[in-house]
């Protein structure tokens, strides 16, 4: 490429107006204390600042501190970065912009693209690329509704979903060849809604054979009255049945890093559960009292990927606790293993998401 034609694709990168790209701002990471990005001819841009102060680098090291970032010995509440080249962030590549914003006493590495392009990234790292076409399908109409979702809630932030467990995962940059990019095009646009409107269309990996009412899950605006779906399609899956062993002691560190202070743990007691068999409360026992739990709250405090779900059965002595369970997740919505055994079956992406969000209405997304 020229350096005529270079500087004409950067400048038509710069004046492309947000409102009109289809965008999506998705942050990389938070809450860092040192942040990295390497590329070739990186353009950063300090916000607000004159343009004088515009360099180019192919590593750019950011450092928080507080209430700003600095890079190269330069302040700023913003850093953007742009180039013609793919960026790359802990060894994954991203395409242009990545912002480096301000954001829970850290830095944020933000990285905003077009929407479609975006939906690639979270299909490939939610479902792979070796799953049925049909069940890759589903979760790209999934994937966008989430996120379109998420884009209109968090238009005033900056940025609208976080690549991880807490939104959707995201693999950045995918390759042309990757049998996702037709799984995205051939859905191009397609959003579910609830009653006319977006909705957060969550999906987890494995229900365990049940979906679970998300309204006893989650407490976010616009939330459909999803019943729980009796799921026979997922019965091969890796996380249908699951089990951990936790040492007492260990638990009771783990509650105690929580602010949950019980001494050492004598026992533990689901003491509600949904119709689902999910555990809605746990009492935890100690030598200094006793506390009730949350399901959720204290699947996260073991670890979501240690305690695959809520819907678990308990056992222990006097050295641990022992937990049997069924599905990997929230249990809401759709079934990612469940969708796959759908496609495998001959059901198409339409007859897997009537399945799994019944009353839910495929759409167009609106001014995409």
């Amino acid at each position: 490429m020229s350096a005529l034609l270079g500087a004409l694709a950067l400048l038509a990168i710069w004046a492309t107006p947000v409102s009109a790209s289809g965008t999506i701002r998705v942050a990389l990471a938070e809450s860092l204390r040192a942040a990295e990005v390497q590329g070739t001819d990186i353009e950063v841009r300090p916000l607000p600042e004159a343009a004088a102060s515009i360099w180019r680098a192919d590593i750019v090291r950011a450092a928080w501190t507080g209430p700003g970032i600095e890079v190269e010995g330069r302040r700023a509440s913003v850093f953007q970065l742009r180039s013609l080249h793919p960026m790359r962030v802990n060894g994954r590549e991203y395409a242009p912009v990545l912002d480096l914003v301000g954001s829970g006493g850290g830095i944020a590495i933000v990285n905003e693209l077009p929407l479609e392009e975006y939906v690639v990234g979270v299909v490939r790292a939610e479902a792979g690329e070796r799953w049925p076409a049909e069940a890759l399908r589903a979760q790209a109409i999934v994937a966008r509704t989430y996120g379109a979702y998420h884009r209109i809630i968090g238009a005033g932030r900056p940025y609208h979903v976080v690549a991880s467990t807490a939104h959707q995962q995201y693999a950045g940059r995918v390759p042309s060849t990757s049998p996702v990019w037709a799984a995205v095009q051939e859905t191009a646009g397609q959003v579910l809604r609830w009653q006319g409107e977006l909705f957060p269309a969550f999906y987890h990996t494995e229900s365990g054979g049940l979906t679970e009412d998300p309204r006893l899950v989650f407490s976010a605006r616009n939330m459909p009255a999803l019943k729980p779906i009796v799921c026979p399609f997922s019965v091969g899956s890796p996380h249908f049945y699951w089990s951990l062993e936790l040492r007492l002691d260990d638990l009771s560190q783990l509650l105690r890093r929580q602010g949950v202070d019980l001494g050492t743990v004598t026992s533990v007691e689901v003491t509600e559960r949904t119709a689902s068999m999910r555990a809605v409360a746990i009492t935890v026992r100690g030598t200094r009292g006793a506390a009730r739990v949350r399901g959720n709250d204290f699947r996260r405090i073991v670890g979501y990927d240690s305690l695959k779900s809520t819907w678990f059965a308990v056992a222990q002595d006097s050295k641990a606790v022992r937990f049997s369970g069924r599905g990997y997740g929230h249990g809401v919505g759709l079934c990612q293993w469940g969708a796959k055994g759908m496609a495998e079956q001959g059901y198409t992406a339409q007859q897997i998401l009537d399945f799994y969000y019944p009353g839910a209405v495929l759409g167009v997304l609106d001014g995409r």
